[in-house]
Parts: structure tokens; sequence; C-alpha cells
């Protein structure tokens, strides 16, 4: 599943639009629109976006043959 189908996932779960998570995030609906349809974020842009959520945000590594996450 793509990080734009992630969050708005979260969206409909929260009962939001992306104008609302764009205002949470002091942008526009449009960068916010773009963005979720070039599916281009950054680490610390997934975080804030978690936080205006109300979400934790895991990224990591897990390593196949130990189940270590990194």
């Amino acid at each position: 599943m793509s990080m734009a189908l992630k969050i708005r996932t979260v969206l409909l779960e929260r009962n939001m639009k992306i104008k609302d998570l764009a205002e949470k995030l002091g942008t526009s609906g449009n960068n916010m629109s773009n963005k979720l349809r070039k599916d281009n974020f950054t680490d610390k842009e997934l975080l804030d976006i978690a936080e205006a959520l109300n979400c934790d945000f895991e990224a990591s590594f897990i390593l196949r043959d130990t189940g270590k996450r990194i």
C-alpha cells in the first residue's frame, strides 16, 4: 500500500479532508493534494502528518533473518 493511500485511509478514519490536514500542516490544500498524487514524502513530512493526524509513524528496516528492526 502506498504512503499516499495510507494517509488517505487515516483521513477517512479521522473524518478529515485533505484541506483539513493541509491547514494543520500550514500548507495549502493544492500542495497537499499534489504531494499525495505524487506519493512523495520525506520522513520529516510523514512524522508531521502523523502528528497532525494524532498517529504514530514508524519507518524501519527489519532484518529478515533475525527480525531486528533498524
